[in-house]
């Protein structure tokens, strides 16, 4: 659940080092003073709002849905302009213009640690896909062999020329706001990171494990919006004044329902549920795992007494898409509540205004960062196969290995299966 319109903070005075011009998304004097218990059903502008959050929220609809179409490795470049537009709002909200004036290269710092923790953590996630993509051609495989076995030393070379450029560059008298960026940067980097490195690996284990929580967020969103539009009364949580009891239990209600038919009807499409094991872009065919097997359930007597018929088809993932379910609509909210509390802490209605009736990225991607986390966490504790197959062993050991004994490996493995072959015809 997402708040709408403003949050109501109570207005402070501009200190010396506040900043010279007020942002778009700063709260006004005369919304900060409003008493905090303006409910959404009783807001005169909310026509207004809902028509505006609609049309942003059929185009955003409409971009993801193609690039979804477009498969795993398009999804990951969606997830990646997402993270710098997100970290774009929060280096944002601590800066202080007529203090960067004198400290020109301080935004470049940031956005160096930025790209050197984007390299680490996508390098150690994606190096066996990007070798399973170029284990055909020679050149390419021991270039990306070399630089898999120095991408952490390269990395933390990256990081430590940041360091020191930002122990040369400290000037007096901005010696605190130096630290506070430093300090900052590194608390955007793990929001930002952790997020992001679990809602990727979540794309490569299938698509339908990054669509379908992403979809309940959104469903839950949109339930408790509506449910608050027209029946909202009863205030739910001081951190944001328009969320009401009746949108939360409402919306709750709906996610349940909607997660158990809607994992059912992307279960069945088989490019959404295959893992991709490399950084192609063609869609995927796979045996379909047992967890998207249709499986044949027994309707009571009492309700197949006045229906025609006696079973339904039923996907086992559907019993998981419950608990997911249950995770977006009563513990997910709390990153938006606190998203809520963070925002009233700086005074600012929306973390940016890159989404009309939305707010910026970040305001979008609250609660998700929260469902990705456990979405991973859940799919390796309950849902993957924990059997030690041939080819876990197999990337187990090629990690270890220089280049050229990953082809010797490979030419001794090849000669190997025609030995047995031989002998088998």
């Amino acid at each position: 659940m997402r708040d709408i319109h403003t949050d109501n903070y109570c207005s402070s005075p501009r200190t010396p080092n506040a900043r010279l011009r007020r942002r778009s998304n700063e709260i006004p004097l005369e919304i900060s003073k409003s008493n905090g218990n303006h409910l959404l059903i009783n807001d005169k502008y909310k026509y207004r709002s809902m028509w505006i959050r609609a049309y942003s929220s059929l185009w955003m609809l409409a971009s993801v849905s193609l690039i979804i179409y477009m498969g795993h490795l398009y999804i990951w470049a969606m997830v990646v302009i997402i993270q710098i537009f997100m970290a774009s709002e929060l280096f944002n909200l601590l800066r202080r213009a007529n203090q960067d004036k004198r400290l020109p290269k301080i935004k470049l710092l940031n956005w160096h640690f930025f790209f050197t923790a984007m390299l680490y953590v996508y390098g150690r996630i994606l190096s066996q896909h990007l070798v399973n993509t170029v284990i055909s051609d020679k050149f390419f495989f021991r270039l990306v062999s070399i630089l898999i076995k120095y991408q952490m030393a390269i990395c933390y070379f990256l990081y430590i020329a940041g360091f020191v450029w930002f122990i040369l560059s400290l000037k007096k008298r901005y010696y605190k706001y130096q630290f506070g960026q430093y300090a900052w940067t590194h608390m955007i980097l793990i929001v930002v990171f952790t997020q992001s490195a679990f809602t990727v690996a979540n794309i490569f284990e299938g698509i339908f494990w990054f669509i379908f929580p992403a979809s309940l967020i959104a469903m839950n969103d949109v339930a408790a919006y509506f449910f608050g539009f027209f029946f909202g009364k009863t205030p739910l949580i001081k951190l944001s004044p328009k969320k009401t009891w009746e949108g939360f239990i409402g919306a709750s209600v709906a996610t349940m329902i909607a997660a158990f038919t809607f994992a059912n009807f992307l279960g069945r499409f088989q490019w959404l549920t295959c893992p991709r094991k490399d950084l192609s872009t063609g869609w995927l065919q796979c045996d379909p795992d047992p967890i998207f097997q249709p499986e044949s359930i027994p309707l009571p007597a009492l309700i197949s007494h006045w229906l025609s018929w006696k079973e339904i088809a039923v996907l086992p993932v559907q019993w998981h898409a419950l608990c997911m379910g249950l995770f977006a609509s009563i513990i997910a909210p709390f990153g938006g509540f606190f998203a809520s509390g963070f925002k009233r802490a700086f005074k600012i209605k929306d973390f940016g205004d890159s989404i009309p009736g939305h707010g910026g990225f970040t305001d979008r991607m609250d609660c998700q960062m929260v469902m990705a986390v456990f979405v991973y966490i859940y799919h390796q504790s309950f849902v993957a196969a924990q059997d030690y197959s041939v080819e876990m062993f197999l990337n187990q050991i090629m990690r270890n290995l220089h280049s050229e004994e990953q082809l010797v490996l490979y030419k001794k493995l090849g000669q190997i299966l025609q030995e047995r072959h031989f002998i088998q015809s």
